[in-house]
């Protein structure tokens, strides 16, 4: 294998050769792409520190004072719910002694910091700091957390420590008129969890965009469902892929409610997986939703954010919230099964003897991912 270190056989070298073949004759991404130490602090730099990252949905932010943290690019943050209604992102780091500030999701009045009770408001301004008035240099209104920006679309929260980037709204204007008539605004989450597993980030993103490996991979549980001729695996897009698979009435709540008016034909049981780059991955059908959010930890570890709910079509059926807790029930088995699936790939990754094979006209996304993963790489490199 070359040595991911030197300028011929670089990872970033191996994806680069890799995305000059044809669809028609393309191969599954090196080894190195995966593996590479190097890689991943490529991929922090210019993907993850520029691009637009999902924290989940404004539903779980309703309140003032809700929050959410996060670690992006290696910069600890939170989003919240400002005073104004608007939501905020923002270092999660005190501008003392730089502890960090607010951890998980939670509620809160003020941000308080759990060293030395440095105290902001939710607009990051400093309100106190006790024991500072023998400084003469202290003046708290020259204290404010750094902003990072925050953008919301169809529900969606993204935040992005790239002043440049692109709206969400104009990158993603075609996702949202490829879903118009599924109104992804008004579906509202009902679970979110936090998991880490053992598989580089990339595996999962690519599990996710090919349904070709549910029949074998999901086996116990929705494989005999799923009909690899139904599948359509259109050309991605530079923000985004997808593919969509026609559904069968056996699970309701993946149909459109006869109150939707919106969808006719067969896209009142088609679902669309949706593969927003670099990181948010979606499942959206006419009834529900779930969703992961991932970030890379180290080549072999992936931190997920992993939610989903129902379409506000159903919220008045009285059945709707049993259904959907016998879906949710059905989500972890199958998420039980891609852990499995995607552990046992990364490690095949990072055997001596592994190499690439050819891609199926199911993993059509997967090769447009690789050419979005070599266009941020690509231009990171030419900076």
């Amino acid at each position: 294998m070359p040595d991911d270190q030197t300028p011929d056989g670089s990872a970033a070298a191996l994806l680069r050769a890799n995305t000059d073949l044809p669809f028609e004759q393309a191969r599954a991404m090196p080894p190195d792409v995966y593996t590479s130490e190097e890689f991943l602090k490529q991929e922090l730099n210019q993907i993850f520190a520029r691009d637009w990252y999902c924290v989940g949905r404004a539903s779980a932010l309703a309140d003032t004072g809700d929050y959410v943290s996060l670690e992006l690019a290696g910069q600890p943050i939170v989003v919240l719910r400002d005073r104004e209604g608007g939501l905020r992102a923002m270092s999660n780091v005190c501008l003392h002694r730089m502890s960090t500030l607010l951890h998980g999701r939670g509620n809160t009045r003020s941000i308080v910091c759990p060293y030395h009770a440095w105290t902001y408001n939710l607009d990051g301004s400093l309100r106190g700091a006790p024991a500072m008035t023998l400084n003469e240099g202290f003046c708290k209104d020259h204290y404010r957390l750094p902003q990072a920006r925050c953008e919301e679309w169809l529900g969606w929260v993204f935040v992005s420590l790239n002043p440049d980037a692109q709206p969400v709204a104009d990158a993603l204007q075609e996702v949202e008129d490829l879903v118009a008539g599924y109104d992804m605004t008004n579906y509202t989450e009902t679970f979110f969890e936090e998991h880490e597993w053992d598989t580089n980030w990339k595996v999962l993103a690519e599990n996710f965009m090919e349904s070709y490996h549910l029949p074998v991979c999901h086996a116990g549980t929705i494989g005999g469902l799923s009909k690899l001729e139904d599948m359509v695996c259109p050309p991605g897009r530079d923000a985004f892929n997808y593919h969509t698979i026609l559904k069968d009435d056996q699970l309701r709540i993946a149909m459109a409610h006869p109150d939707n008016t919106r969808l006719q034909g067969d896209a009142r049981r088609t679902t669309f997986l949706l593969a927003i780059y670099p990181s948010l991955l979606i499942t959206l059908t006419p009834g529900y939703f779930w969703y992961l959010s991932l970030h890379p930890v180290t080549p072999g570890r992936v931190h997920i954010r992993f939610g989903g709910g129902m379409s506000d079509d159903y919220k008045n059926d009285p059945d709707a919230a049993q259904n959907f807790a016998d879906l949710k029930a059905l989500l972890d088995d199958v998420n039980i099964e891609d852990r499995g699936c995607t552990e046992k790939v990364y490690r095949g990754l990072c055997s001596a003897m592994a190499a690439p094979g050819h891609l199926s006209h199911l993993e059509r996304p997967n090769y447009d991912f690789a050419h979005y993963l070599n266009s941020r790489i690509s231009a990171g490199a030419g900076a």
